[in-house]
């Protein structure tokens, strides 16, 4: 009686619905050609890909007609003041302009779902520029990831107020590509998920990155984690928020 009582506490604890959601978007896709090698990744790995990029249009369908999530990486002013690359969002432009900016990224990246910042540890802190980020969202029916390059990030709380599904980024994976340093990230993300019961973690194009996912996803699905697509995090409120959406129904 004791061994059926244990082994039906492990059946109901190892069942799906009570299992850690994961999902890894990897983004700045679409400036060199390896960045063809996340397409051999598993289709529930999301792919948030660079507008006005060499390859981006290409990359950004083909992955959405082999199954994968597509996500647009707006570039965005940092504090560094790096080189953003076409279509970037900075502090000096209008409201026209940064809509206007969001618009053509969405007609140059087919099938995108959601948006997610590339940089932006600037912009990211300034109220207007960030409520016409989610003004734009919010039309295009789309959720927003930060990817929290600051922590005086202003997008929680205009995707708050103007309506936008919103999602934090809490793991990098490969700042550092290094084996050691990639497994240290992946451990956090497996101990994160399972503590918090969902997650977001982002990650690069890196072939370090890439191999090391091929070899090491398979662990996630023994440590009670289902990888999913970043808007199955999201389904509850992209229903309530955008409930005649066109977006393909979420599994």
């Amino acid at each position: 009686m004791r061994f059926l009582l244990i082994l039906l506490l492990q059946i109901i604890y190892l069942s799906p619905l009570n299992a850690a959601n994961l999902a890894i978007i990897i983004d700045d896709i679409g400036y060199r050609q390896t960045d063809e090698a996340v397409l051999s990744l598993p289709t529930n790995i999301t792919l948030s890909v660079l507008p006005h990029t060499p390859l981006g249009q290409k990359l950004a369908l083909e992955g959405h007609n082999k199954g994968h999530e597509i996500m647009i990486h707006l570039p965005m002013q940092a504090l560094s003041g790096n080189s953003l690359g076409p279509g970037a969002l900075t502090s000096d432009m209008s409201e026209q302009q940064i809509k206007s900016e969001i618009n053509a990224a969405f007609n140059n990246i087919p099938f995108a779902r959601g948006a997610n910042n590339h940089m932006g540890s600037l912009l990211t802190q300034l109220e207007n520029p960030m409520l016409w980020v989610m003004q734009s969202l919010k039309h295009k029916q789309a959720y927003f990831v930060d990817s929290m390059t600051t922590r005086f990030s202003k997008a929680g709380v205009q995707a708050k107020d103007v309506g936008v599904p919103l999602l934090q980024r809490q793991v990098f994976l490969d700042n550092d590509v290094r084996l050691f340093a990639l497994e240290k990230q992946f451990r956090q993300i497996i101990t994160q998920a399972k503590q918090q019961g969902t997650l977001v973690a982002i990650a690069h194009p890196y072939p370090e990155t890439v191999a090391y996912l091929k070899a090491n996803l398979p662990r996630l699905k023994a440590n009670g984690i289902n990888l999913v697509n970043t808007s199955e995090l999201l389904a509850v409120d992209i229903a309530k928020i955008y409930p005649t959406s066109s977006h393909k129904t979420l599994r």
